[in-house]
């Protein structure tokens, strides 16, 4: 019984302080945020497994892991190039239908995993793509070429 009520503590401990910190999702996570979320766990492993009977100092330990995220957060908010040096960057990765390859092996990111994000956004081919953003948290933005319209239409013949 007292493993279910640690448990029940460590989880709504958990719950409150990610919610005071302003996460409303991890679809997208920071490096830190990454950090604080691989961090937990081990502060909580032996007082729930009761080799250490103190939760005192998982919750403190937690407080203060959650507390650096919020510190981290407010500062990377209030001071942009911070925020640069702690989450990265956007790297265009495709320009104009062409693959960035200096970019992409700078990133680790194959042309494959280009062409699976050209096809989730309804893309077939390399030249249809105008830009392609690698995001910080992985993800890969595509903005498609649009169609001059003047070269597109045919001009009318005159009689």
């Amino acid at each position: 019984m007292e493993t279910i009520v640690r448990v029940l503590i460590v989880y709504l401990f958990v719950m409150v302080g990610l919610r005071i910190i302003g996460k409303g999702t991890f679809g997208q996570l920071t490096p830190a945020d990454l950090v604080v979320l691989m961090m937990i766990p081990e502060f909580f492993q032996q007082a729930l497994s009761r080799e250490d009977f103190s939760l005192t100092n998982a919750l403190v330990a937690t407080s203060m892991l959650l507390l650096l995220a919020m510190l981290t957060e407010t500062l990377t908010y209030r001071f942009p190039r911070l925020a640069s040096v702690v989450n990265g960057n956007p790297v265009t990765v495709v320009s104009q239908g062409t693959l960035r390859t200096v970019h992409m092996d700078h990133e680790r990111l194959s042309p494959e995993e280009i062409q699976d994000a050209m096809h989730r956004a309804g893309l077939e081919r390399l030249d249809q793509v105008k830009w392609a953003v690698l995001y910080p948290d992985g993800s890969v933005a595509v903005i498609p070429q649009r169609p001059d319209d003047a070269s597109q239409q045919e001009k009318p013949k005159t009689l």
